[in-house]
């Protein structure tokens, strides 16, 4: 921290040695920082004003997508692409002198570490040359208890470098100088205008006298209020002059500001050392006169984004426009061709039609009355045909009757023998039956995921049988 803080020193330190006045010294660097960050000062107003201008877009917005608050914000994002505007511009850039202030805050409460580069071990040396623990007492700087509990040593908190610097004078600077070691230690006059700025404002000022010195410390923080209550109106005047238009959120917003920021100055007018309060009335006399040069420097241009704005709205507007009337011309020719098409019979479009395919016969499907019994499109060969049920009993039967007419005939038995009589195998294919697929054996039953059905094993064997029969025939009209 005190890398960052050492440049705002030196500057500080050295409007002191060319004017030996503290609050010279703190006016002079207002006027030098404000004027190096003016820059910035000017960045941050525009993009402040670049937001204001899309107000009225923004509530177009809020009205048609407020609902929809992710859409809302979608097309918030659109809008700042499309004007190429920062909606974070203005309160980043205004970050900078804040930080200003921070840094100078810590100068101001640590004068002999950043002013007179003393170290911690010179400090509390300091500290027991002047007697810290018994004045700073009676003084009412620290509280007994908190003296009691620091071992009467000198603690780095608070403002006590202001109240022990307070303490050095041109009388024991030599003699302070020799004994802390520290060449760089000098009195420092903390004198404007016949008030000490050392010290910290207080509400009730009359108990310690009605002097001017009381009164002139008491008044700074007022005056500082009333600074920044003109410092704000002077903005928003600016703005207005520069926008041309009315939001009523930005201006509850401005109105809102426009009280806070000088309270909070009064707050901190009555906390903090009254040097502080002299940089803030310098740093708002100089923002006033910041904000009217900004105004006519921004002026000419708003004025040319405003036309160029207005010319691409008109712009929009015709093509929205354009769009209607094409939209109102398609609608009306539809309407005529609807009026054309009225008094014409549409040709009736059969319901549930079946697909022109060879072998679909919706009868197929039908099952009594209802059309679609065994599924839609039904087609009865579309795996090759029906497999007719055969009696696997009657197929064995067969075969032992066949094993024992070949066994009798290689014995070369010359006497007629009547065939074993079995009961007759059915060589015709029986009719197509008309039950289900679904109820024939599934053993049987080819499967439907091959193009051809495989041949069945049953089926072979009644050809051998045939064959079979066949060559008994033979032999009986032989023997015949």
């Amino acid at each position: 921290m005190g890398i960052i803080l050492q440049p705002f020193a030196l500057l500080l330190l050295f409007f002191y040695n060319m004017f030996s006045s503290y609050g010279i010294a703190l006016l002079l660097f207002a006027i030098v920082v404000k004027t190096v960050l003016f820059p910035v000062t000017l960045k941050s107003k525009k993009s402040m004003i670049q937001t204001t201008m899309l107000s009225g877009k923004m509530q177009q917005l809020q009205k048609q997508y407020g609902k929809d608050r992710e859409r809302y914000n979608l097309e918030i994002q659109k809008l700042y692409e499309k004007e190429k505007v920062n909606p974070m511009g203005g309160c980043l850039w205004s970050l900078i002198p804040m930080f200003v202030l921070i840094a100078l805050y810590g100068i101001i409460r640590e004068p002999l570490t950043y002013f007179m580069s003393m170290s911690a071990e010179q400090i509390q040396t300091l500290a027991t040359q002047l007697n810290w623990s018994e004045v700073a007492v009676s003084e009412g700087w620290v509280t007994a208890a908190a003296m009691e509990k620091a071992k009467n040593l000198f603690q780095n908190g608070a403002y006590n470098q202001l109240y022990l610097l307070s303490l050095v004078n041109a009388e024991n600077l030599a003699s302070l100088q020799t004994a802390t070691g520290a060449e760089s230690l000098f009195v420092l006059n903390f004198d404007f205008l016949r008030i000490d700025l050392s010290k910290i404002p207080e509400l009730m000022f009359w108990k310690k006298g009605l002097g001017w010195d009381s009164i002139g410390l008491f008044l700074l923080p007022l005056i500082s209020t009333v600074v920044s209550f003109l410092s704000m109106k002077v903005s928003m005047a600016t703005n207005q002059m520069n926008s041309q238009t009315s939001n009523e959120t930005m201006d509850r917003t401005n109105k809102t500001m426009m009280w806070m920021m000088p309270l909070m100055s009064l707050w901190i007018g009555f906390t903090v050392p009254a040097g502080l309060s002299i940089y803030w009335i310098a740093q708002y006399f100089v923002t006033m006169v910041q904000e009217v040069i900004c105004g006519k420097m921004l002026k000419k241009d708003y004025e040319a984004a405003r036309e160029a704005a207005a010319k691409r709205e008109a712009e929009e507007k015709e093509e929205e426009k354009r769009r209607k009337e094409e939209a109102r011309l398609e609608r009306q020719r539809r309407i005529e061709e609807e009026k054309k098409n009225r008094g014409k019979k549409k040709p009736a479009q059969k319901k549930d039609e079946e697909p022109d395919q060879e072998g679909v016969n919706k009868d197929d499907s039908r099952e009594g009355i209802r059309a679609y019994a065994r599924g839609r499109a039904y087609i009865p060969n579309r795996y090759g045909g029906v497999t007719p049920y055969s009696d696997p009993n009657e197929l064995l039967r067969a075969a032992r009757a066949q094993a024992e007419a070949s066994g009798q005939k290689k014995k070369g038995s010359k006497a007629k023998q009547e065939p074993p009589k079995t009961e007759p195998v059915r060589t015709e294919e029986p009719p197509v039956q008309e039950e289900p697929v679904q109820e024939i054996p599934s053993v049987l039953q080819p499967s439907p995921e091959t193009e051809a059905p495989a041949p069945v094993e049953t089926e072979e064997v009644e050809v051998e049988v045939e064959e079979i029969e066949v060559e008994i025939d033979e032999d009986e009209n032989k023997e015949g």
